[in-house]
Order: structure tokens, then sequence, then C-alpha cells
């Protein structure tokens, strides 16, 4: 309950103040998260926040759950884009690629680490959140398409990550006799019972919003409150019927997004700024879990780590993977560039914490919290720069590169 009373306590004294600390660049998740290893954090912690609880990994889990609900709202609204923006290459070549050369980058830094762990690593430092760079995603200077591809990418890439993250975890922590061929079974059931639950209740719901909107039985305001209901409740049945939870949210979400375009966009803008919330609170737990992982210092291995991350790993095969497509080399690099960490990776290294051995667990929060916090740096001061440079060029445009499509 003090945790909870602190939370809400900085959300109002955030919200009062929101403005004028945008100004010197300390966003939500900063502030959160310097308040986790302020007051929560430490072998004497002002707030105490036990994280070794059933509630609380429940409770995290339903913050990746609403997120993977709305990233797939709103990559699908970007998908229905006439033209391409390079989807199929990005999600299909490059996210594969990318998580092969983190694999190999741990493989190098950390002789030794098992691959299953080299995996999860690799799955945790490699979501996208977009949020660190909304400002460039909201620019009118860069071009739509890049703005798609990055919101379309960054929506789908968490859906098709988590599961693999919950499989290459149960490898880790799986009690003698389960067999690969039994953790792949059981990961298979999962993902069927959540694509099959995503789509019932997500089809349902958005056909059952748009007829009562078509009817007059609901007003938009109501209806605000069923799609915040969508991801909660397609999050319980899955994990109830032994599914992937994360992924039931993400398909439903799939689903529910072909009600906005008789809802209205505004219908989701509740479930979205609960999202927002929920993500704080990740945050904090994120601040609370750095001084425990670090105490004892940071080491130049896991530095290293994060950067051939960040500069090698995702850049390299996302700028490889569209050449041959409609966007121009300038617009090529921006989108390598930017694929910013954030609370995605927050979650699963919480979960990591929670589900891993003590070691295993250290050090991939480790190497997440040193990608994010590197990430938010280096994105975060290069998004301006980044939408001037594009601009100009568009100014000036060269010869465009023949259209071949993507995929």
């Amino acid at each position: 309950m003090i945790a909870l009373l602190v939370l809400l306590s900085l959300l109002f004294l955030w919200a009062v103040v929101s403005d004028r600390l945008a100004r010197w660049n300390i966003t939500a998740p900063i502030t959160f998260a310097v308040a986790g290893i302020v007051l929560s954090g430490g072998d004497d912690p002002v707030v105490p926040l036990d994280m070794d609880t059933h509630t609380f990994q429940r409770s995290i889990e339903l913050v990746l759950a609403v997120m993977l609900f709305t990233d797939a709202t709103e990559a699908r609204e970007y998908a229905r884009l006439r033209e391409p923006v390079g989807e199929g290459r990005l999600l299909g070549l490059a996210l594969p690629a990318s998580l092969g050369l983190a694999v190999l980058a741990g493989a190098l830094v950390f002789p030794g680490t098992g691959w299953w762990l080299l995996a999860v690593m690799a799955l945790v430092v490699m979501p996208m959140d977009l949020a660190p760079i909304m400002a460039f995603l909201r620019d009118g200077r860069v071009p739509l398409r890049v703005r798609a591809a990055l919101n379309i990418e960054g929506g789908f890439n968490d859906g098709l990550i988590s599961p693999l993250f919950v499989f290459c975890v149960a490898n880790i922590v799986s009690a003698e006799g389960d067999s690969f061929a039994d953790l792949l079974l059981n990961a298979g059931k999962g993902a069927l019972y959540a694509v099959l639950v995503g789509t019932v209740l997500g089809w349902t719901a958005s056909r059952l919003v748009s007829a009562a909107l078509e009817s007059g039985w609901a007003r938009p305001a109501s209806l605000r409150l069923a799609a915040l209901a969508v991801p909660f409740v397609t999050y319980a049945v899955s994990v109830l019927i032994g599914g992937n939870g994360f992924v039931a949210a993400f398909v439903a979400g799939l689903w529910y997004a072909n009600s906005v375009s008789v809802t209205g966009h505004a219908s989701l803008e509740l479930v979205h700024d609960t999202s927002h919330l929920m993500a704080f609170a990740a945050w904090y737990a994120f601040g609370s879990l750095a001084t425990e992982a670090f105490a004892d210092g940071i080491t130049p291995g896991i530095l290293l780590y994060a950067a051939l991350v960040l500069l090698v790993a995702r850049f390299l095969p996302v700028v490889l993977a569209l050449i041959g497509t409609p966007f121009s080399l300038p617009e090529r690099l921006a989108i390598g560039w930017f694929g910013p960490r954030g609370v995605t990776s927050v979650v699963f290294a919480v979960l990591a914490y929670l589900e891993l051995p003590p070691d295993d667990a250290n050090l991939v929060v480790k190497a997440a919290m040193a990608t994010v916090l590197l990430s938010v740096v280096v994105h975060g001061a290069t998004a301006e720069p980044a939408a001037r440079r594009l601009a100009r060029l568009n100014a000036h445009p060269a010869a465009p590169p023949p259209s071949t499509g993507s995929g």
C-alpha cells in the first residue's frame, strides 16, 4: 500500500511540473526510475518494494500485456498506408538477424555463458520502445514512411519476441525430466491457445463495440472503458487455459484495431493512457532493481555488450535488409539507428530477475539496464539532429532509388 501511495503521489507531482521538466529533457521514465533508485533501492530502502511475490509478477506481466495490445492497435493503423514501408523485411529478415548478432555479441563478451542464457539476454535487449523518440516520430520534417516503418516494427517486434522470451526462460528453469521436445510442445500449445483466445475475444469485442456505436446503444466515452477491459480480459482468459497471455493480448489488439474506423481513435485513448501509467510503475521497479544489480559496480564487458547491441546488432541488419526498397540511404540509416530500448526491456528484465537463478538473473538485468540507459542517452540526443538532416535532404532530394517494394 505504501508503494502504491508513493507511485500515485509521484504521478501527481510529475504531472503538475511535466512541461517544466521536459525543457530539461527530464522525462517520466527518468523521473520514476530515479525515484525507484532513491526510495526503494539499497539495503535499507525508504519504501520497500517486494518483488519476490506472485502478485508482483502478475502485475509486471499485465504491464507487458497492455503494452502489446496498444502496440498492436497502433501498428495496424500505420499498416493501412498504401505504400509498403519495408515491414516484411524489418520483421522477417532484420529482426532475426539482429537477435542472432546479439547472441554472438554476448558469446564474444561473456565467453563460457550458456547459449540459452545468451538468447534470453538478446531477447531482453532487442525489443523497441518508441517513447524516447516520440518527438522524432511526430516531427513533420521526418518522412511519413520512415515514421510508419518504425511504428510498425516497434508494434510487431514485441509481440514476436515475447513468446520466444518465455520459451528460452523455460529452457533454463525447467525441472529435470522436461525434455526440449516437451518444452517446445508446451510453448506451441501456449501460443496456439493464445492466438485462438486473442482472435475470438479481439474480433468479438471489435464487432460488439462497432455495433453498439452504430445502433446508438453506447456513446464513444463508454467505449473507451470497453477498450480498456479487452487486454486485461484477454490476458486472464489465456492464462487460465494455459495460453501465453502476452501473445493473446497482442493478437486481440490486432483484431480490435478494426473497430477504430467506426469508433474513432479517441476510443483507444484511455487504454493508451493506462498503458503509460503502468509503464511508469515498471520504470520505478527498474530503478529499485538497478541499485541491487549495480551494487558492485558496472564492468567494461557490460558496457561493451550494450554498445554492440545498439550500434551493430540492430543497425547493420536493418540497413542491409532495406536495400532495394524505396527508402533512400539516409532514410535507411535513420530507421536502422532509431531502435530505442525502454519499458519492454525493463519488463523482460524484471521477469528474468523473478524467474532465473540469481547469477543468471544478475547478468541479464545488468545487460538490460546498461543497454536501456545507453539508448536513452544516444537516441534522445540524436533525434533532433536526425530530423533536421532528413528535412534538408528532402528539400534537395537526390535521384530516387528504384522502387521494388518491400519484403
